[in-house]
């Protein structure tokens, strides 16, 4: 049986010469302004407009996704479609309910604040992905992960990013929802429940595009110029 990525991935390359393949590619001065745009304008999307995604646009999307790295090559991650309105429904139930709780344990100053804000698209989004990683995976034969297991979960979200930057690419939005209750995830998509869940995501075509992060626009927290994150020993 194919690796599990092997399953969506895209086989462009079938018809090039192991030469051709062994040559990289160069990455120009304008190439990576481009790649600084997008890292700049990839953004958590909330509002999305209805419009469906061209058919086959997802699974290529994890395709790319799958190019990730993971430890050991274990490609532990597992991409769930929630296409039934039921499942959908489920998981709509299961973020109000987590996000009535998160709203109870805000301080006072921040509690209206949190209540205006949007922190999910899941009524808007045409495509709705839970994101889970295999704990159990023979693939890659532990390789890496015998003192630090959780690099497959790491593994799975370095995918998540990567699908989050081809969606963009694109002019698709992607929503990370975190609001969630794991072991009810787990429940509603019948799920195996050695997995572990990571994130559910939403994604269409964005009401709006903007290169600055929602929760600052919002007045909710501001990003701090990467200086205050080196620790120099």
């Amino acid at each position: 049986m194919e690796p599990f990525s092997q399953q969506f991935a895209q086989h462009e390359d079938e018809t090039e010469t192991p030469t051709a393949r062994s040559v990289p590619p160069r990455f120009d001065a304008e190439t990576r302004a481009r790649l600084y745009d997008l890292l700049r304008w990839r953004r958590d999307v909330r509002r999305f407009q209805r419009a469906p995604l061209p058919e086959g646009t997802i699974e290529r999307l994890i395709g790319l996704a799958c190019l990730s790295p993971s430890v050991g090559l274990s490609e532990p991650w597992r991409f769930v479609l929630v296409e039934e309105p039921s499942r959908r429904a489920a998981i709509r139930t299961n973020f109000e309910t987590c996000n009535k709780e998160a709203l109870e344990q805000q301080d006072p100053d921040k509690a209206a604040l949190y209540a205006r804000l949007k922190l999910a698209g899941l009524d808007e989004a045409p495509v709705q992905i839970a994101v889970f990683s295999d704990r159990t995976t023979a693939q890659g034969a532990g390789l890496g992960r015998l003192t630090m297991p959780e690099t497959l979960d790491y593994s799975v979200v370095t995918a998540v990013h990567t699908l989050w930057l081809a969606a963009r690419a694109e002019g698709i939005g992607m929503g990370w929802v975190s609001i969630l209750d794991p072991a009810r995830m787990t429940d509603i998509l019948e799920v195996p429940r050695e997995w572990i869940f990571v994130g559910h995501l939403c994604l269409g075509y964005p009401e709006a595009q903007d290169d600055t992060p929602a929760l600052e626009r919002a007045g909710w927290e501001h990003r701090h110029p990467p200086e205050g994150v080196i620790v120099r020993r």
